[in-house]
């Protein structure tokens, strides 16, 4: 029950931290926020805030669209989000938010969609081993051979691995270390990679897990720390 943002996925590059270790990252260009409702108990039996992120033309909206954020007094958004809170009194129609909520935070958690590969066949897209490479079998090396029973059951179960579409599909990251923020930029660079690829949308919230994980800044410290500890012993 917190906040999140919306941004797009600029690409990858790497940040050297003080311990001279090179990390790679992944750079977040992120969206500010604008409240469109605020959503109380009362109202609706859960407290929450609408949230709209990225311009679009007014051209572009359906006309209830249009007449819902005439209604609102605000610019058109393209995206929609609803997000539950605990307390709805400090937030007001027309407020704006970024970056600012993750600021004491260590880790995020990242949605986004994967790279869609189009179709493809159960070696690529489930790991099959195929079928044999000789003896008998012919134009079916990578084929997945039976895919149901004879009379009972006579049907193909729901679920089953075969050939298909591969990729395009909504994956979560847990527990993603904040390497660094540029507030000014709206810039947000996060540990190691994130599905999809580049201009792709991606969802931010505060993590969900409560972790013990330390960040790479914490681990450093801790080694020093206990270096200079077996010094002091020495």
């Amino acid at each position: 029950m917190s906040l999140g943002l919306i941004g797009k996925k600029i690409g990858m590059t790497r940040e050297f931290m003080k311990s001279g270790q090179s990390v790679p990252v992944t750079v977040i260009k992120v969206e500010k926020g604008r409240v469109l409702d605020v959503i109380s108990h009362e109202k609706r039996g859960y407290n929450a805030v609408k949230v709209g992120f990225f311009k679009i033309k007014n051209s572009k909206l359906t006309k209830q669209m249009k007449g819902y954020f005439t209604k609102k007094n605000t610019e058109p958004k393209k995206i929609l989000k609803e997000f539950r809170v605990e307390k709805v009194e400090q937030f007001k129609e027309g407020n704006e938010f970024g970056l600012e909520i993750f600021k004491d935070k260590k880790f995020v958690d990242v949605k986004s969609k994967t790279i869609g590969k189009g179709f493809a066949g159960v070696m690529k897209r489930w790991n099959f081993g195929g079928l044999r490479a000789s003896h008998g079998v012919s134009v079916s090396h990578r084929s997945h051979g039976s895919t149901g029973q004879r009379q009972d059951p006579g049907k193909v179960f729901k679920g089953k691995k075969m050939a298909g579409h591969m990729g395009d599909k909504l994956r979560t990251m847990l527990n993603l270390e904040i390497i660094k923020s540029d507030m000014d930029n709206n810039l947000i660079y996060l540990r190691g990679s994130i599905p999809g690829s580049k201009n792709s949308t991606v969802y931010l919230r505060e993590s969900v897990k409560n972790t013990s994980k330390k960040t790479i800044l914490e681990k450093y410290e801790a080694k020093v720390k206990k270096a200079q500890a077996t010094k002091g012993k020495k």
